[in-house]
């Protein structure tokens, strides 16, 4: 039987790779973002796979609750929640932060799974079954200088997982984690507002993750018998020990 993940912040980066994984293992696929073209190019990438795209933004409630509600029948019954949407803003200390950026973290990263996911639950706790994975990062166990609302932001993503998981066991529902460090992705052009040239060199000097390997490990995660849970995993670039501590070799 073919089962169907909805996979938010579909349009680039993790949720992206995750979409093509999942798509080369037989899942049909409802892809949700805020970049339309972004899905339709993904959705063409995808050729064959079945795809339902969503467009709306996870910070605003009342269009996530009516993008999963618009879902046509052959959709409606979501076995894997892939929770990646989220972002990051700003680099300074708390006394210089932006408080638009905070907002931003917070509404997106925390209260925007909160949304999707409750969303999408009611379905999964009727037919006792499911599988959700909430996309934290190493910043959420491990607070570094200047990164505060995000690790905070990341740290609730946490808290609220193990929450989920002790909720949602009398339904039969898997709740999991995993935690990247770093990956290059979109995400330090996000945070630097668009400076390409200091988003690079938050990579330069050693090999970072990349999205298509946080996908693998989505995809074998989710593809496990019912019986298993694979509950958090933190993944790292080998040169990575630890949320500030990189080897770099050039």
């Amino acid at each position: 039987m073919t089962k169907t993940a909805l996979i938010t912040g579909a349009s680039s980066g993790i949720g992206r790779a995750t979409a093509l994984a999942l798509g080369k293992a037989g899942f049909r696929l409802v892809l949700a973002g805020r970049r339309r073209e972004r899905l339709e190019e993904l959705a063409r990438e995808l050729g064959e796979v079945p795809t339902h795209l969503l467009t709306f933004d996870v910070r605003d409630r009342a269009a996530v609750d009516a993008a999963v509600q618009s879902l046509p029948p052959e959709f409606q019954d979501i076995d894997v929640l892939i929770n990646n949407a989220g972002n990051a803003h700003g680099l300074a200390p708390l006394q210089d932060g932006d408080p638009q950026d905070w907002d931003d973290m917070m509404d997106g990263n925390v209260k925007g799974l909160l949304y999707v996911s409750r969303a999408v639950l009611p379905a999964m706790t009727r037919r006792n079954t499911g599988h959700i994975i909430n996309i934290g990062s190493i910043a959420g166990h491990e607070t570094y200088a200047n990164g505060n609302v995000y690790c905070a932001s990341k740290a609730a993503v946490a808290a609220l997982t193990k929450g989920m998981r002790l909720d949602l066991l009398p339904h039969h529902i898997r709740v999991a984690e995993v935690n990247p460090g770093a990956v290059e992705t979109e995400f330090s052009q996000v945070r630097f507002k668009g400076d390409t040239e200091r988003a690079a060199t938050v990579y330069k000097g050693f090999e970072p993750l990349r999205a298509e390997d946080v996908a693998d490990l989505i995809q074998f995660m989710v593809t496990r018998p019912a019986h298993v849970n694979i509950a958090e995993v933190l993944i790292l670039p080998a040169a990575q020990a630890a949320a500030t501590t990189i080897r770099k070799d050039a």
